[in-house]
């Protein structure tokens, strides 16, 4: 089957996910720049997140760029993704609005961990419905980039919990990985 309905319904739920969460912010009610203070961890939460939801829509533009066809389980493989990336919004005010306290910030990277999961899952997918020579397999490899965030993220769920502070800059940190589009998938279809 065709790939596009299963782009168009990704973009579509994303841009819903980052609705929500620009709904959350709650603008003060006195008219000063002190007012704004207490709202400066929301904001940087919903900034990071802000990043994340970017990334996942340009690295998963460029999976489907590499794919010819999708399949039934490619469906539920995306499905799977976008329900973790679904709960981005709640995990983002949670953190935010307890001043990144331990629990919040476990639960954001557990968020984030499992929607690198369901990325991998939805690449593995994607690769067994083209074959392990397809453009794809070979663009993707090893995914070492998406195996060390997996790990990051589960030593950051870990940390959150001695040190919340810490445990937000490794989330910065795979963040930062990540920023640039994966160029794999751009240099095996230019090949």
């Amino acid at each position: 089957m065709g790939k596009g309905r299963l782009e168009t319904f990704s973009d579509g739920v994303i841009a819903i996910i980052i609705t929500i969460m620009v709904l959350e912010l709650r603008a003060p009610h006195e008219a000063n720049l002190a007012a704004l203070r207490p709202l400066i961890l929301v904001f940087l939460s919903y900034v990071l997140s802000f990043i994340y939801l970017g990334i996942y829509w340009t690295n998963h533009h460029h999976l489907l760029q590499a794919s010819r066809r999708v399949s039934g389980s490619v469906l539920w493989a995306n499905l799977h993704l976008l329900f973790w990336l679904s709960l981005i919004p709640f995990v983002t005010a949670w953190a935010g609005e307890n001043l990144f306290a331990a629990l919040p910030v476990a639960f954001y990277g557990t968020v984030l961990l499992f929607s690198a999961i369901a990325y991998f899952i939805l690449t593995r997918t994607l690769i067994a419905c083209h074959g392990q020579d397809s453009a794809l397999a070979v663009a993707l490899g090893r995914d070492f980039k998406g195996k060390i965030s997996v790990a990051i993220y589960a030593l950051a769920i870990l940390l959150s919990f001695v040190n919340p502070e810490l445990a937000c800059l490794l989330y910065v940190l795979v963040a930062i990985m990540w920023l640039i589009p994966d160029r794999r998938i751009e240099r095996a279809l230019a090949s």
